[in-house]
């Protein structure tokens, strides 16, 4: 089809093509009212601008987050804890996520772990790799936390396992994650999120 031709109808339902007006060229307007450029409005018309940059702070948390953690694991339905040691062998800034690769002990039983950290939600994937886990802890399931390494939950590989909380601090640390054995008060379990 030509250029400049539009397609028209004629009654036996054959389209025939018809030529434009030369004349319908229409001129811009410019839009009245309250109709404002997006690079002349101000801050507090906008939002402020984000200035965050997530794959510096992955670069800073890379440096500066603690190698060694201790804590402990508590299966939710009422098991004792268990204590847990992680080890990150190497922490790398990948873009705005930090790849972790180390080793946990859980309960005695040590395995390998890898997993990333969000440098902007401080969301944590945390993944045990052997094939059999200490603290009643199943082979398939991942730690997942939105407070980085120091609070997150076990996701198990099947309905059945109700899950757990994993608490961790940086190795020397002073304040106790549990109350000592034989101490008269219970210590609470805080809420997962």
């Amino acid at each position: 089809m030509a250029p400049g031709l539009v397609l028209a109808a004629t009654p036996g339902g054959v389209p025939t093509a018809m030529p434009l007006p030369g004349s319908s060229f229409v001129p811009f307007q410019a839009p009245t009212g309250s109709a404002q450029r997006l690079d002349q409005a101000t801050d507090t018309e906008m939002g402020p601008v984000q200035t965050f940059d997530p794959s510096a702070r992955a670069q800073v948390i890379a440096m500066e987050l603690p190698r060694q953690w201790s804590g402990t694991y508590q299966a939710f339905g009422g098991s004792a804890p268990v204590p847990v040691q992680l080890t990150f062998a190497a922490v790398t800034p990948v873009g705005a996520m930090v790849t972790l690769q180390g080793e946990m002990t859980i309960a005695g039983q040590k395995t390998p772990v890898q997993g990333n950290l969000n440098a902007q939600s401080d969301q944590l994937d945390l993944i045990p790799l052997a094939a059999k886990l200490g603290g009643g802890l199943n082979a398939g399931g991942r730690f997942q936390g939105l407070q980085g390494i120091a609070l997150s939950g076990w996701n198990a590989d099947r309905l059945t396992d109700m899950g757990g909380r994993l608490a961790l601090e940086p190795m020397g640390s002073r304040r106790p994650l549990v109350a000592p054995r034989g101490a008269g008060k219970a210590v609470p379990v805080r809420g997962l999120w």
